[in-house]
């Protein structure tokens, strides 16, 4: 498996999410086309809610946790079903367990050693964290460094407005927080904030 197998690179980050809500939250994401699911780890019920979606079996879908400390945590999620690690930070044997379990990586950087760091410990994408303090001149800065191919996707304050400034400085995917989804949100405008970032990532692809 690779990111790239899955699209749109839009990861819809469930911070909080009840296990009880999974289902119908996972549900209206899919049909909404959403392939990458992420449920933090750092909120109670969080590996119920991992297990709740991979039980879904969606056959191009991607589960995973987010906030993945240390190695209890990614043998956690992989217990759960999750096949996707995602972290804040840059922790080479996090990262190397969980690309070892067969799991996708997508540690958090904001430096070029970060960054080398995690892609030699075996990450598949680069996690640009916080998004706003690094900023477009700042993923261009890393581009110039690191290898040809290196994904980044940007997370923190990204709307779909923002996509289209951030695919023309260099990302290729994107991690969507609270603009997206928050506990407690209803099914309606769950599904509005869905399908305008679905839409905004496909109109800045017809626009390149």
């Amino acid at each position: 498996m690779k990111f790239s197998d899955f699209s749109p690179p839009l990861v819809a980050i469930l911070r909080g999410l009840p296990a009880a809500d999974a289902v119908w939250v996972g549900d209206l994401l899919y049909e909404a086309g959403f392939r990458l699911i992420e449920v933090p780890l750092n909120r109670p019920g969080a590996i119920d809610a991992i297990g709740q979606l991979t039980e879904r079996k969606w056959p191009d879908a991607l589960i995973g946790g987010g906030t993945m400390l240390d190695l209890n945590d990614v043998d956690a999620v992989f217990a759960a079903g999750g096949r996707m690690m995602v972290a804040p930070n840059c922790n080479p044997a996090v990262i190397r367990h969980a690309a070892g379990l067969g799991m996708l990586c997508a540690p958090g950087i904001a430096t070029p050693t970060e960054a080398f760091a995690a892609l030699e410990a075996g990450a598949h994408a680069l996690k640009l964290f916080p998004a706003e303090a690094i900023g477009h001149a700042g993923l261009a800065a890393l581009r110039s460094t690191l290898p040809a191919g290196t994904d980044y996707w940007p997370v923190g304050g990204i709307t779909p407005d923002a996509l289209a400034g951030w695919i023309e400085a260099g990302a290729t995917g994107f991690g969507l927080g609270s603009a997206l989804y928050r506990p407690g949100i209803a099914a309606a405008d769950l599904k509005v904030a869905a399908q305008d970032f679905i839409a905004a990532w496909g109109r800045a692809q017809g626009e390149m």
